[in-house]
């Protein structure tokens, strides 16, 4: 173990070139115990890291809450006093009827110190960027972060601050000046193609459930930029049941050849795990081992184009139990380079103490699904193959749909062209 030092903003970890960004406060961030997001999953997901032994000798960083000149980088000033001001109020009283910025509503009820909270996921993000702008080490993690619905002076999505768009214009700053910011949530990442949809300094990528079928019901394929910023914002909607062979058909087919083209100096990828097939809020089909793939692809992108430097976040997942703290604990296994065989034990200790909170619930026995991530290479229009499968087939014809539709719209805009699959 090495010695403790000072990270800009505050922030104390220990020495190396790979860090987690934790706080036991992120367990703060609680919405309330009816919510889908519960901040048990993170406890779970930093449980099962320490317990499989993936944090033993990795420096941790503790941030600071983000202060109101960074929130201010994205939200306006009412909105934050709005934010302060409700999460003030006592405990379990009820929310003003004229509560703003989406405030006090089903998906975002008012829940004690707030802003405190909130500051805090926003802070870990900050951290993290601060520890690789600084050159203190290429790659940092914070699963805490990845609120990527929050607006300008809107709370949306379970999101109040929008910590990977701070994080991103704290990076311009610094003079970064190709960022690309690559979303695998289920959902659309609108609040961070939003807050960038005209500078053409940020590449934001979308990898999300189709918006005909799932909120926001944005980013649809011809959703691409603005101004000196066309083809920036890339978005590739898949349809519900979209499985891990067809996700990563999909990825590979648009976000190398984007990425390459863009040539971004820090890759910071969202990585939301309701993209599985258990997950109760949305309707993808990935497996926990299909999600592991895309954080390996994602790292591998970082350490081709841009150095190493890969900033990953948390975001969306609501299978407590079965799903996130596995997935998640893959994520900073990815970060720290040492990847867990999908076929080890879950820890006894893990299963032992989270049996006795969820007694009902089916634990999983080992870090994957066995599933198979086997998948065919996109080969340019009208080269969807032929399986002999009709669900398969019709599958395939569909997914190709959607990447061709993505490709045509973006692809020209960075210089590519969308029918050459080796672009």
């Amino acid at each position: 173990m090495t010695t403790s030092s000072t990270a800009a903003g505050g922030s104390t970890h220990l020495g190396g070139d790979r860090v987690v960004v934790w706080s036991p406060d992120y367990l703060d961030y609680r919405w309330g115990p009816s919510h889908p997001m519960n901040p048990t999953r993170l406890d779970l997901t930093m449980a099962l890291a320490r317990s499989i032994g993936l944090l033993e000798g990795v420096e941790t960083v503790r941030p600071d809450p983000a202060d109101d000149a960074d929130l201010l980088r994205i939200h306006t000033s009412g909105y934050v006093d709005a934010v302060k001001k409700a999460g003030s109020a006592p405990a379990g009283s009820e929310p003003p009827a004229d509560t703003p910025h989406g405030l006090g509503t089903e998906d975002n009820p008012i829940f004690p110190k707030m802003h405190e909270a909130s500051a805090t996921l926003a802070g870990g993000t900050l951290a993290a960027a601060r520890e690789i702008a600084s050159g203190r080490t290429r790659r940092a993690v914070s699963i805490g972060g990845g609120m990527h619905h929050a607006m300008a002076d809107w709370a949306a999505g379970f999101c109040v601050y929008n910590d990977a768009a701070i994080a991103i214009s704290w990076l311009l700053d610094q003079g970064y000046d190709r960022i690309a910011y690559v979303d695998v949530d289920a959902h659309h990442g609108d609040g961070v193609q939003h807050a960038f949809l005209d500078d053409p300094r940020v590449l934001t990528v979308s990898i999300h459930q189709h918006p005909a079928t799932l909120w926001p019901n944005t980013g649809w394929s011809s959703e691409v930029g603005a101004g000196a910023a066309e083809g920036t914002a890339i978005n590739l909607p898949v349809l519900p049941g979209t499985v891990d062979s067809l996700w990563l058909r999909a990825f590979q087919a648009v976000v190398p050849g984007a990425i390459a083209a863009f040539r971004p100096q820090i890759l910071i990828s969202q990585c939301g795990a309701d993209s599985h097939r258990e997950d109760p809020l949305a309707d993808l089909s990935l497996t926990v081992d299909g999600q592991r793939a895309s954080y390996l692809a994602m790292r591998d992108l970082a350490d081709r184009y841009c150095e190493g430097r890969w900033l990953a976040l948390g975001g969306g997942g609501y299978g407590l139990v079965r799903v996130v703290p596995r997935s998640w604990t893959h994520l900073i296994a990815a970060a720290l380079d040492r990847e867990i065989d999908l076929t080890a034990k879950v820890p006894d200790d893990w299963r032992d103490r989270v049996g006795a909170m969820a007694p009902g619930v089916e634990l999983p026995t080992e870090m994957g699904e066995g599933a198979d991530l086997s998948y065919l290479a996109w080969d340019g229009p009208g080269g969807t193959p032929e399986t002999g499968v009709a669900s398969l087939d019709r599958a395939l014809t569909r997914i190709d749909s959607a990447i061709i539709a993505t490709r045509r719209a973006c692809f020209p805009l960075l210089g590519l062209d969308p029918e050459d699959p080796r672009d």
